[in-house]
C-alpha cells in the first residue's frame, strides 16, 4: 500500500515550532524548541532532510535536529535622499555593500570602490594583452606614480611618496637607514662636563655636552603592536627603546612625550591617531622637539590618513608611513613611505633591491649605487594589483576632499557620543574633537560577541581588547546609521551591565 505524503504533517510541525519561537522568543533563544523532537521521529524525515535544509537552517546537537533561530531578512533600504547639507553622500553609490550593509569599520577596512573592480579588470586585460611590455607602460613606474596621487592627499610633493607592500616593510626601510651605537652606557661615560663663570656675578654654571652617538628610539606605549617589534628587533643593534607610557591606557600625555626625547634620542616614532582610542597626537609638537635634539621623526599615519587634514611638509616630518586599507579605501596591499626630500641623498637603506638601483636594468653586481630619486626606497617586485585596486579610493578621497570629510566625521562622532550616553554607553575615545579621530570606542561588557551578532544584523564594527568595540562612520556613512547602530548596541548589552 502507498504511503500517505508526509509533508502535510511535516509542514503542520514545522508552523507549530514557529509559532512556539515568535510566541516565547527568551525561551526559544535558550533551548531546542520542544516540537522538533516529534519533527525528529518521523519515519519520512530521513529521506527529506536535504530538501528541509536547503529551506530551512538546521544543525545537529546530541543527535537531534535543532531549527536555528531564523532572522527575519532586514527590510529594503530606503533609496538614500541626497541632502543639500550633507553632499559627501552622493558618493555612496560608488560603494556596493553600503546598500545592505551599515558600514561603521572603514577605520579597520574601508568600504570598496565599485571603480577598484572596473582597475583590477583593467590589470588583467593590461596583462593579458600586453604581457611583459607592461612593465615598460607603467608598470615599472607605478610605485611612485600611484605615490604621487597619495601626495596630493597628505601634502607632500610630487615623486616624495614610494608605495610598499605594507607599514611593516615601510617601517623596516626606515629603519634600515639608521645606525646605532652598540653600547649606551659607553655614550653615557662620553657625556663631557664643563664649567663657565660669569665674569659680572662670579656665578659658576654647567654645561652638559652630549656626544653625537644617539641610540634612542622613542616611541609610546599605545603605537600598533607592529611598530613595537621592529623597534625591538632593533636592539640587537645596539638600539635602546624608550617607551612613553600611557596615564589613562587611552591616551599619551603630550608633556611626557616631549619629556623623553633627548640628545640621545636616534628617532621619534609615532603613530598620528592611536588605533585603541583614536587619541590623535601633536605631531607638529613632536616634530618640533625632535628637531630641537636633533633627532628624526617617523609617523605612523594608517588611522588618520584620509579622514584628518594632514600636510606632511607643514608638520616637519622626516618620515611617515601608512597604508591603503582603512579611511582611504584602497584595499590591502598598498602601503606607503614618505621621506623628506633633502635627507635622500644621506640615506642608504640596508633593506634594499634592484628597483632602488640607479641603472637597474643594467643588472650590475656588487655594492648597491642608489637611485638619486624615491626609488632609494624600493626593493624588490611591486605589489602592481594592489596599486591599481589603491588608486581608486586614492582618486575619490581627493575628489571629496579631506577637510570636508573631516568635518563630516567631527559632526557624525560628536553625535554618536551623545547617542552613547544617552544610552548609558561608556565612551573610551577623547570627547573633545581636536584630540579625537574618526573613531568612538565604546566600553561594554562581551564585546567581542556584540560585535558578532551586529555583524549577523549587517551591522559592521570591530572589537580590541583593552579598550571596547570600535564604531567609525566615515563620508558615506547616513546619519540614521548612527541611531541604529547605538540602538542596537543597546538592544544587545544588559541593563544590569550598564
Amino acid at each position: 500500500m502507498r504511503r500517505p505524503s508526509p509533508l502535510p504533517e511535516i509542514a503542520a510541525l514545522l508552523a507549530l515550532t514557529a509559532l512556539f519561537a515568535l510566541a516565547n522568543p527568551s525561551r526559544a533563544a535558550s533551548e531546542p524548541f520542544p516540537l522538533l523532537p516529534h519533527l525528529v521521529r518521523h519515519p519520512c524525515v530521513i529521506p527529506l532532510s536535504l530538501s528541509i535544509q536547503t529551506h530551512f537552517p538546521l544543525q545537529m546537537t546530541h543527535g537531534a535536529i535543532l531549527l536555528a533561530r531564523v532572522v527575519s531578512p532586514a527590510p529594503q533600504r530606503p533609496p538614500v535622499t541626497i541632502s543639500p547639507m550633507d553632499p559627501l553622500l552622493a558618493w555612496r553609490k560608488e560603494f556596493p555593500i553600503l546598500a545592505n550593509t551599515i558600514y561603521m569599520v572603514s577605520h579597520s577596512l574601508g568600504a570598496m570602490p565599485r571603480r577598484a573592480k572596473e582597475r583590477l579588470a583593467e590589470y588583467t586585460d593590461i596583462w593579458a594583452t600586453r604581457g611583459v611590455r607592461a612593465w615598460h607602460e607603467g608598470w615599472w613606474e607605478l610605485p611612485i606614480t600611484t605615490g604621487d596621487i597619495l601626495a596630493r592627499i597628505l601634502g607632500a610633493g610630487p615623486g616624495e611618496i614610494a608605495m610598499q607592500p605594507n607599514v611593516s616593510i615601510a617601517q623596516a626601510i626606515i629603519h634600515s637607514c639608521l645606525e646605532f651605537p652598540q653600547s649606551a652606557q659607553a655614550a653615557a661615560r662620553d657625556t663631557l662636563i664643563s664649567e663657565t663663570r660669569s665674569p659680572a656675578q662670579g656665578q659658576r654654571s654647567v654645561v652638559r655636552e652630549f656626544p653625537k652617538t644617539r641610540n634612542r628610539i622613542v616611541t609610546d606605549a599605545l603605537n600598533f603592536p607592529t611598530n613595537h617589534y621592529l623597534f625591538h628587533a632593533l636592539e640587537p643593534l645596539g638600539a635602546e627603546v624608550v617607551t612613553v607610557p600611557s596615564r589613562d591606557g587611552l591616551t599619551i600625555a603630550l608633556e611626557d612625550l616631549l619629556a623623553s626625547i633627548d640628545e640621545r634620542t636616534r628617532l621619534v616614532a609615532v603613530s598620528h591617531v592611536l588605533f585603541r582610542s583614536s587619541y590623535l597626537q601633536d605631531l607638529a609638537a613632536i616634530a618640533a622637539r625632535a628637531h630641537e635634539v636633533g633627532a628624526l621623526i617617523a609617523a605612523d599615519l594608517y588611522q588618520s590618513a584620509g579622514t584628518v587634514p594632514i600636510n606632511l611638509r607643514e608638520l616637519g616630518l622626516d618620515f611617515a608611513t601608512g597604508g591603503s586599507v582603512k579611511w582611504l579605501c584602497g584595499g590591502p596591499g598598498a602601503g606607503y613611505l614618505y621621506v623628506r626630500r633633502d635627507l635622500w641623498p644621506t640615506l642608504e637603506p640596508k633593506l634594499t633591491g634592484w628597483m632602488a638601483h640607479e641603472q637597474p636594468f643594467a643588472f650590475e653586481p656588487g655594492p648597491q649605487r642608489y637611485a638619486p630619486d624615491a626609488f632609494r626606497f624600493l626593493h624588490g617586485t611591486p605589489n602592481i594589483p594592489g596599486l591599481y585596486a589603491a588608486r581608486s579610493g586614492y582618486e575619490i578621497i581627493e575628489e571629496a576632499g579631506v577637510p570636508a570629510i573631516r568635518a563630516k566625521s567631527i559632526r557624525q562622532t560628536e553625535r554618536l557620543i551623545e547617542l552613547a550616553r544617552e544610552a548609558g554607553l561608556a565612551v573610551n575615545s577623547p570627547l573633545a574633537p581636536a584630540h579625537r579621530g574618526g573613531v568612538v570606542t565604546l566600553d561594554v561588557p562581551d564585546g567581542q560577541n556584540v560585535v558578532d551578532e551586529l555583524s549577523r544584523r549587517e551591522i559592521l564594527v570591530d572589537y580590541r581588547p583593552g579598550s571596547g568595540i570600535r564604531v567609525a562612520p566615515h563620508f558615506y556613512t547616513e546619519d540614521a546609521e548612527l541611531d541604529a547602530t547605538i540602538a542596537a548596541i543597546r538592544e544587545l548589552v544588559p541593563v544590569r551591565a550598564l
